[in-house]
């Protein structure tokens, strides 16, 4: 069941999550959030850090896809220095 509170825009453009929330929520401060407006309605969603294990899994899959492309590692410095060259 989702919880109601109003809340007010402070002049700095703050905005405070009604307690109850945040403790439902388990909301601790420096958490980030993605913010989405669409028409009237302003959405925060939790972002949440990926773990560890799955960023591996994401770098063996980038890894293993640039091998089948034919892709080196002298490509990918020559990359970086064309676009600081670039700046």
């Amino acid at each position: 069941m989702s919880a109601t509170s109003t809340t007010t825009l402070s002049s700095k453009g703050q905005v405070v999550i009604p307690e109850e929330i945040r403790e439902r929520l388990g909301l601790k401060p420096g958490t980030q959030f993605v913010v989405v407006a669409d028409r009237d309605a302003v959405v925060l969603k939790v972002l949440n850090a990926p773990k560890l294990d799955d960023f591996a899994e994401l770098l063996a899959h980038a890894r293993k896809s640039a091998r089948e492309s034919g892709m080196r590692r002298s490509d990918v410095t020559a990359a970086i220095k064309k676009v600081r060259r670039e700046r």
